[in-house]
């Protein structure tokens, strides 16, 4: 018997996965695709901060530690790394400084001066900017897999093609998880699929209030350097992934008067971009792709479901971003049996779950 099932080998799945195996807990991780970081965590645009952005609920509770959490694992994990270019973000409504916008802490107001001298290439400058220097990007896919071969080295078993899951329910009890693999008996299950943990959590009569946001990701081919931090305007995202590459994202608000179809999408949201880097550069749009973000109502959604605590979950908006860090405390907590402060804020016994 493993100790703890994992269901859902993405970014968050991938990191429990490894931060048990890490401390010695037996394993095992599940999943029905082929390969980790197959469903919504490949269609991340992956930025990852500690500071700014929408943090409601528990996750202002671990913002804190995700920097220094990333930097833990670019040490420890081959293949783990991040792009530590700073950030841009402004928005149309943002008119006055500092009263429209929270500035958290590390981020400060710049000028079009400032502007310029991060983004030499950026012709449709802002008046002003939130500027975040300790902001990144990672590669979802890289990052995950990473955590995945990490976690497996250590002794996890790793089970993908695996079938769709569900709960083993015997006399009332979670007792582990059957698919097209076969059965695992546990202890404790983690669910941390997603949008996916709604439907494995209804055999048990509990109701997750995860609802899917559909965020539409482009690749986009590009001359190497042509963007430096990571721009978040009210139109778009991008940053350079890595060089020549970048990955945006398409706003589905600013399609809205075309039904938001992707492909409409993804080359009204280029021409937009091309229009801010004064129209000469040569883009080339490589692929896209709509994911489906769990998005739960307020923040992170991490904690065990039952009663006897044979059912955990761990599922939230960023999950790239808080990834490392929720991973490292659900081992702690999994493995020393007691709660962890830092997710008190994000217990799921907040909601009515019947």
């Amino acid at each position: 018997m493993s100790a703890v099932v994992i269901v859902g080998a993405g970014i968050v799945g991938a990191s429990v996965a490894y931060h048990l195996a890490q401390r010695g807990v037996p394993v095992t991780l599940l999943d029905q695709a082929p390969s980790p970081a197959a469903g919504v965590t490949g269609d991340s645009f992956a930025w990852i901060g500690d500071a700014g952005g929408d943090w409601p609920g528990g996750a202002e509770d671990l913002r804190p530690y995700v920097r220094a959490d990333y930097r833990r694992l670019a040490a420890e994990v081959p293949g783990v790394s991040v792009r530590w270019t700073g950030s841009l973000r402004w928005s149309d409504a943002a008119t006055e400084r500092g009263e429209t916008v929270h500035l958290a802490p590390g981020q400060r107001w710049i000028g079009r001066r400032e502007i310029a001298e991060l983004e030499p290439h950026l012709q449709a400058l802002p008046e002003q900017a939130i500027y975040t220097p300790t902001d990144g990007g990672t590669d979802p896919v890289r990052t995950t897999q990473a955590l995945v071969d990490a976690a497996r080295t250590l002794g996890a078993q790793v089970v993908l093609n695996a079938g769709l899951a569900a709960l083993e329910v015997i006399g009332g009890r979670v007792h582990g998880v059957r698919c097209a693999a076969g059965v695992y008996p546990t202890s404790t299950v983690v669910l941390a699929a997603g949008t996916g943990v709604r439907a494995l959590c209804a055999p048990l009569g509990i109701m997750l209030p995860v609802a899917a946001s559909p965020a539409c990701l482009l690749h986009v081919a590009a001359q190497p350097g042509l963007v430096r931090t990571i721009l978040a305007t009210p139109v778009y995202e991008v940053r350079e992934s890595h060089a020549g590459h970048l990955v945006m994202t398409a706003s589905y608000a600013d399609g809205a008067g075309s039904g938001g179809a992707p492909d409409w999408l993804a080359r009204h949201t280029l021409a937009r971009l091309r229009a801010s880097f004064g129209g000469a550069p040569p883009l080339r749009l490589l692929g896209q792709h709509v994911g489906q973000r769990p998005m739960p109502p307020d923040g992170p959604m991490v904690g065990p479901l039952t009663s006897e605590r044979s059912v955990y979950v761990a599922v939230m908006h960023s999950a790239l971003t808080l990834a490392p860090t929720v991973g490292r405390l659900v081992a702690d907590e999994l493995s020393r049996g007691e709660p962890v402060a830092e997710f008190q804020r994000c217990r799921p016994q907040r909601f009515s779950l019947a």
